[in-house]
């Protein structure tokens, strides 16, 4: 059986589609790779329509079309310009392992049509495209809504509730994460039946002074609560710049302790304790275990999304997550 000649989407521009980019730019601990310079395709003028899907290229028992829509649907079911078709799940020679082909389209005509391919799992619980593995199913953030239920100990501002958790990943030396925090008092505006944790992420190999800003927050919220601690982080941020060497940063850090109400000393002797350190090692290591690599990110009750995406789009991501959750938003 000849299977279909298609033009796939990299590895990249794939976990692109499931993790949003919204031309938001992140930090990472490593540089990105160099985007290919190979001229655009021209953009379709129309809806496109698929071809019909052949019975004979859906030849694996697992995952179902069913299943794979569902995953589909929670990754992109916020946008309602985005169609796409499951057009083949093969049996591969792996067993439990399955090539999954969708072919994906705008309804607007402003995007070429174009077409993909993913690896199932046996567990049923993932997929692999490229070197990345993604969380599959048809509640494919459930397990990682349940880690931060569990670890997400971070401030928060709004609900005490995690019925609609969301959980802001950021360093405070990353500029892009201080430009995200206009969106984040947006949100914590217009969702006050939200509960919006700040969960310290900082790169340690690019941002060396984000771990003490860290272990500084931890102090400030340990001694004076979230109401202090916030407004440590505003100040922290508006002074970014003199984070850049050591002498600048105990400066920045105790002018932005002062701005909050706090005694510098007793903040700085907090922050050299054991205890500091492995709140912000224990921060550090749920981002990882959720297999994050850049700030700011934002996780809406388990789901991905770049922070300082552009705020609309934050919107729409946050209540069709909650509708699929089947819990309030606002």
């Amino acid at each position: 059986m000849t299977r279909p000649s298609i033009h796939f989407l990299n590895a990249a521009a794939l976990i692109a589609l499931f993790v949003p980019a919204f031309q938001a730019v992140g930090q990472q601990q490593v540089p990105p790779a160099q985007p290919s310079s190979a001229p655009a395709a021209p953009a379709p003028s129309a809806a496109p329509a698929f071809p019909k899907p052949n019975p004979a290229n859906f030849t694996a028992a697992s995952p179902t079309k069913e299943v794979v829509n569902a995953f589909l649907h929670a990754n992109w079911g916020f946008d309602e310009n985005r169609v796409w078709q499951v057009q083949a799940i093969f049996k591969t020679p792996v067993e439990g392992v399955s090539k999954v082909i969708v072919f994906i389209g705008d309804k607007t005509g402003k995007e070429k049509p174009q077409a993909f391919s993913f690896f199932t799992l046996p567990d049923g619980k993932h997929i692999i495209t490229g070197d990345t593995v993604i969380a599959f199913g048809e509640h494919p953030f459930a397990e990682a809504r349940q880690k931060l239920e569990q670890r997400a100990n971070g401030p928060y501002r709004g609900s005490a509730a995690k019925d609609l958790e969301l959980v802001e990943f950021a360093d405070y030396q990353c500029p892009h994460c201080k430009e995200a925090q206009a969106n984040i008092d947006k949100l914590v505006a217009d969702y006050p039946k939200a509960r919006i944790v700040f969960q310290a992420f900082p790169l340690v190999a690019v941002h060396p002074e984000s771990v003490r800003a860290a272990e500084y927050g931890f102090c400030v919220n340990k001694q004076a609560g979230s109401n202090a601690f916030f407004q440590f982080t505003a100040a922290v941020f508006e002074g970014q710049d003199g984070l850049a060497t050591a002498d600048g940063a105990v400066l920045t850090l105790n002018s932005a302790v002062t701005k909050a109400g706090l005694d510098p000393a007793k903040v700085s002797a907090c922050a050299a304790t054991p205890e500091a350190k492995a709140y912000v090692d224990a921060s550090i290591k749920l981002a990882e275990d959720l297999g994050i690599n850049q700030v700011p990110m934002l996780v809406i009750n388990g789901h991905e999304v770049p922070a300082n995406a552009p705020y609309d789009s934050l919107k729409k991501i946050v209540e069709f997550q909650a509708q699929l959750d089947g819990v309030a938003g606002k």
